[in-house]
């Protein structure tokens, strides 16, 4: 069983983003994966302001933001998967989204790049256009920080306007579920196995004359 936290960079909740990673989950979660998911709250969250300290001090920490972000930065550290979604915001990702990987990604590569060899996947919801750039830009933030991504039938991708709309985007929505047997899949091969003790009894212990 894989660790996986999933983080969603939409201001909406309960928007068509929230759905998406959702579903992703749901995937996981019944091939008995471990997932959480982390709304970006907004009140929280603040962009990289190159103070240096993180580099410095190489302890998983950014000095610039509050507890919420370290506690993300925490989940990361800890998953063996990452998951990120956004919507498309002038044809890229939200402010919240880019202050995650901004953030995290700079703390991370700075104390020996803790994040390399997990799994990483990107989600995104569009209502018409901009969505690879959005793709790309936390793809990027994966490929750079030495994680494997897996494919899917198509890009991480569903269309939609209000919330709900993505339920009605029947080939986005079997994208995602392709995404998530692919992830466990991959996670079954690289995340690392909990070793099984075996337990001692009497008759295992050996004779001493």
């Amino acid at each position: 069983m894989a660790k996986i936290v999933a983080f969603s960079g939409s201001p909406r909740k309960g928007g068509n983003t929230d759905i998406l990673i959702n579903h992703l989950l749901e995937t996981l979660s019944n091939h008995g994966h471990e997932v959480e998911m982390i709304r970006l709250d907004r009140d929280k969250i603040n962009g990289c302001r190159a103070c240096g300290v993180c580099r410095e001090k190489k302890d998983l920490k950014c000095y610039s933001n509050n507890d919420f972000l370290n506690g993300c930065i925490e989940k990361m550290v800890e998953a063996d998967g990452i998951i990120l979604g956004s919507p498309v915001y002038f044809a890229n990702i939200t402010t919240e989204m880019k202050a995650l990987i901004d953030v995290s990604g700079y703390v991370t590569r700075s104390a020996d790049h803790k994040l390399a060899k997990k799994v990483g996947a990107a989600v995104v919801a569009v209502r018409r256009a901009g969505e690879i750039s959005a793709f790309d830009a936390m793809n990027n933030f994966f490929l750079i920080n030495q994680m494997i991504v897996p494919g899917s039938s198509y890009w991480n991708i569903a269309h939609g306007k209000m919330p709900g709309d993505v339920l009605k985007d029947e080939e986005g929505l079997n994208t995602i579920t392709t995404l998530g047997e692919n992830m466990s899949w991959l996670l079954d091969r690289v995340a690392p196995k909990k070793k099984k003790v075996k337990k001692v009894q009497n008759d295992d212990l050996p004779t001493l004359f």
